[in-house]
């Protein structure tokens, strides 16, 4: 038997400056049509959009140390946008943040999927975050890896895994 998920229902982030992540992060759910449902002064917890995003400070014992993409751990997290038009609000949304690094603006790069058309950014604390959009059904569509005749399961080299 097997279990198919319905999505990622909230991903928890600890963040050390919590007075410039936490307005961000509250702005940032809020431009994604989140609702504030815990708010404190040591947390934030924003749902909807078919997610949950909490963020909180780090323990004493923790505070300070700079966040590594490299380590063991989260690497970035990725939302899902209905639209390439989405992506290009939020990129606009964002330029005016800032305690934001916008890593990489707007493009497509057809090396993930067909027509994958994406941003990536920081956090005030330099967590990454990348926002997406992948026409149709993406790899499930019938011209996709994993459709009707598709050329199925690639190799990381093909796309360019771990950047």
């Amino acid at each position: 038997m097997t279990v198919q998920m319905n999505g990622i229902a909230h991903i928890q982030l600890t963040v050390n400056d919590l007075e410039r992540c936490l307005p961000f992060w509250e702005r940032f759910c809020g431009f994604l049509e989140m609702k504030t449902l815990i708010k404190s002064e040591g947390m934030i917890y924003c749902i909807g959009s078919r997610t949950g995003i909490l963020v909180r400070g780090a323990s004493e014992a923790h505070k300070g140390t700079r966040f590594d993409q490299d380590r063991a751990g989260l690497h970035h997290f990725c939302f899902r946008a209905r639209a390439h038009e989405d992506i290009d609000a939020v990129f606009d949304f964002l330029k005016g943040e800032p305690d934001v690094t916008i890593v990489r603006g707007p493009e497509t790069s057809d090396q993930f999927a067909p027509g994958y058309y994406s941003l990536l950014f920081e956090d005030p604390d330099g967590l990454r975050i990348e926002v997406n959009h992948v026409p149709g059904r993406g790899h499930f569509d019938e011209g996709g890896r994993l459709g009707k005749d598709g050329a199925g399961t690639g190799e990381a080299e093909e796309f360019k895994v771990g950047g």
